[in-house]
């Protein structure tokens, strides 16, 4: 009786482990999504989401779910205080990064589009306004503007009172409303311009360029010190349209959906050279981010190799 007891124990107890282990799946594959879009929208970098994703789940798999009472609630507080500490490091990376820094290119699909707001959040122009804020005034943002948590959520998440949350989120609120695009440009007017651009691009032609640019563009380009870019923002529209037309002759552009909206995707002996996602307001290209370092480019890169 004892000795058919110890083994009925012996049987149970990895039984009632892998019972919570796959309860503990389950719930993190559902919200995977969102935990990566949170951490994305921090850190501007999709790498450093993935690497929050799996401190995430390393420390998820170790919890007492019985004691959990929204599983969604507290995997987003969990994603938060680990995007929070990689933020701060991550800005101090950046104080020593060569010339202009723009965030990791990501492939976005046609659901992410469709949600305005969200593609909004994720837009390259959106992701620079972020950089400006505190790390924790850019997670209360994030939280309660882009995924309209409560505020009670958001204070255990950032470890700050409710009250200290409000006033957070109203100063974010104003300075990113400062900042941001002045309108929103649907898609086919994107595309539009994205489709003449490329087209004044591939043809070098300066007057369809400088048609189709403001008066003060602005040109953006991150090589991160590893390819050649320029080091400084390049200003004005005859200034942008002579650095357009240096494009290699032989490269291909594509476009593609970036960030949550149409982009180009440039093309140099099959591997990716460049990401140019824009800016419009008011019908002109007013913001170009060209995003060359390799190292951001590794992940769409592959991605548009397997689709292709």
């Amino acid at each position: 009786m004892g000795e058919h007891g110890e083994q009925t124990g012996d049987t149970d107890e990895p039984t009632v482990r892998e019972a919570r282990m796959d309860s503990a799946t389950d719930a993190f594959v559902t919200h995977r999504n969102l935990l990566f879009t949170v951490a994305y929208e921090m850190l501007g970098s999709a790498a450093d989401a993935e690497d929050v994703l799996q401190e995430t789940w390393l420390r998820w798999a170790g919890v007492d779910l019985g004691t959990v009472r929204d599983r969604r609630s507290y995997l987003v507080r969990m994603t938060t205080r680990q995007a929070l500490s990689r933020l701060r490091a991550l800005r101090r990376r950046k104080e020593s990064y060569v010339g202009p820094w723009l965030p990791e290119p990501l492939l976005t699909a046609p659901d992410v589009a469709e949600d305005v707001e969200l593609a909004d959040s994720v837009s390259m122009a959106m992701m620079l306004v972020l950089e400006t804020l505190a790390p924790v005034e850019r997670a209360v943002f994030v939280l309660r503007e882009v995924f309209d948590l409560g505020y009670d959520e958001i204070a255990e998440a950032v470890d700050k009172s409710p009250a200290a949350v409000r006033q957070i989120a109203h100063r974010a609120r104003t300075h990113v409303a400062a900042r941001r695009p002045r309108g929103v440009v649907s898609q086919a007017e994107t595309r539009d311009v994205l489709a003449a651009f490329r087209r004044a691009v591939e043809t070098g032609d300066l007057q369809r360029l400088l048609d189709m640019i403001a008066p003060d563009v602005v040109l953006l380009s991150d090589g991160g010190g590893v390819v050649q870019a320029a080091l400084a923002p390049v200003v004005g529209a005859g200034r942008v349209a002579h650095v357009l037309r240096r494009i290699n002759a032989t490269a291909s552009l594509r476009p593609a959906q970036v960030n949550g909206h149409p982009a180009l995707v440039l093309r140099v002996d099959g591997g990716i050279d460049t990401v140019i996602a824009v800016r419009i307001d008011d019908g002109l290209i007013t913001g170009l981010y060209a995003v060359r370092n390799p190292e951001k480019l590794s992940r769409i890169d592959r991605e548009t190799t397997v689709s292709r």
